[in-house]
Order: C-alpha cells, then sequence, then structure tokens
C-alpha cells in the first residue's frame, strides 16, 4: 500500500516561514490557522498562508 505525503510550507504573518510533513494539506492548515496547540512555531505567527506543497509518497 502506498501512503501518499505531503511537504508543505506555510508564510506567517510575520514573513516568517514553516515546513511541514501531513497526509492532508488542507486540513493541516485549517489546524494552524485554529491554533489547535499553543506551543507550536505557528500559534503566535496566525494568520498563515499555504505558499507551496508537493505530493510524494516515501519518507526515505
Amino acid at each position: 500500500m502506498i501512503k501518499h505525503l505531503y511537504v508543505y510550507m506555510l508564510k506567517c504573518c510575520d514573513n516568517s516561514y514553516y515546513v511541514g510533513v501531513t497526509n492532508d494539506v488542507n486540513r493541516r492548515l485549517d489546524e494552524h490557522n485554529m491554533g489547535e496547540n499553543a506551543t507550536s512555531y505557528t500559534f503566535n505567527r496566525r494568520p498563515v498562508e499555504l505558499v507551496y506543497f508537493q505530493l510524494f509518497s516515501d519518507y526515505n
């Protein structure tokens, strides 16, 4: 079974960038903008904007 993943880049409101990996780009973007984790890098840098993503199927 092939597992599809995405690497994504967000631009934060302070013009910094955040890069992450997820299996659902839209859900993850929503989670960042909702501020679900107060200790995350993006929490105090919201709103964030998706500026890049790329599909891949292997962590290696």
